[in-house]
């Protein structure tokens, strides 16, 4: 194991899209773990467009920042957290944590299924698309979904888990017409588009001709306006994130017609997946049977090194990728 650790800081609050400029990379000899506590060495890390959030105020500056990582446990003080156990925390974005057993959820070892899919699609992303579709939705057999920044993680989720739930039409959208492609040629989409292509009311009206019945919504402003006027009677919106705004503090307000709230006895409801971490193990029951059929795919952007951590971020933040984008230790 390396004597170094690195961990990443935030130095400045941006305005607009972050640049490489706000982080910096810091070095510290690798910590030694308490009693009580264990020290792992990270293997996998998320990068969430919820970061871009916390970057406003949550994140303290010039300190290490959190986020959803996998790491072994390589000294223990702690008779709960063995030598060799693989771990998920949220100390993430350094390469070495210290963590107390209440900190941490140990993964289960499922045969078939790799390390990376319990930061994806058995992951919080996952999880977010699961709970999205059948706690807040309450998905029905044959209904008509919409999807906005389908081709993200919890866009590609949402899609491959609706289709095993039986869903009928799928409708999504994203950023490129490769991304649409993708979508509809590999995801199981019945119908994608580039939302810069046009109006997105009217691409919604194109794609999903007889209007939906529930839209997850990834992204906020526009989408979100046009689904309102696109959903049927009883329709619901999954609030799940608005990353369209989080880059542009000064964005115009959402416009849509409220009436069509009463008038079609709609419903609009947002949620944050960590108040529903008691659905994990029955996602693992639902997922990890399809991720060893093949009937479910993990959708993944993997970058190696860590090193490259807040290039991946960025990238993520500009949709340079397809899927859930992780970053993967050197071997």
């Amino acid at each position: 194991m390396t004597e170094t650790a690195l961990t990443v800081h935030q130095t400045a609050r941006p305005t607009g899209f972050p640049t490489a400029g706000h982080f910096r990379f810091a070095e510290s000899p690798v910590p030694e773990p308490a009693p009580g506590t264990a020290l792992v060495e990270n293997l996998y890390w998320s990068v969430d467009p919820y970061h871009r959030e916390m970057m406003d105020g949550d994140f303290a500056l010039n300190a290490p920042l959190e986020g959803r990582t996998l790491g072994r446990v390589v000294a223990s003080r702690s008779p709960s957290l063995a030598e060799g156990q693989i771990v998920l925390h949220r100390q993430g974005w350094r390469t070495h944590a210290v963590v107390r057993p209440e900190e941490v959820r140990r993964i289960p070892h499922h045969p078939g299924v790799p390390l990376s899919a319990y930061l994806s699609v058995l992951g919080g992303t996952g999880l977010t698309a699961y709970v999205a579709l059948t706690r807040i939705a309450r998905l029905r057999e044959g209904e008509d979904l919409f999807v906005s920044g389908a081709a993200g993680g919890v866009g590609t989720a949402t899609g491959r888990f609706a289709r095993l739930l039986g869903a009928g039409r799928l409708t999504g959208s994203t950023g490129t017409p490769g991304k649409a492609a993708y979508l509809t040629d590999q995801v199981g989409y019945d119908a994608a588009f580039d939302y810069r292509s046009g109006p997105v009311a009217g691409l919604l009206a194109e794609a999903a001709p007889a209007g939906i019945d529930v839209f997850v919504d990834n992204v906020g402003g526009d989408h979100l306006g046009a689904a309102i006027g696109a959903l049927r009677e009883r329709g619901r919106v999954v609030r799940v994130g608005t990353i369209g705004q989080y880059n542009t503090p000064d964005a115009p307000p959402v416009r849509f017609d409220h009436a069509d709230v009463v008038d079609k006895s709609l419903r609009i409801e947002g949620f944050l997946v960590s108040h529903h971490q008691d659905v994990q193990e029955e996602l693992y029951d639902f997922a990890v049977p399809h991720l060893r059929s093949g009937a479910l795919v993990a959708d993944e952007t993997v970058i190696d090194g860590f090193g490259r951590i807040v290039e991946a971020f960025l990238l993520m933040l500009r949709g340079g990728n397809t899927g859930k984008i992780l970053v993967r230790a050197n071997a």
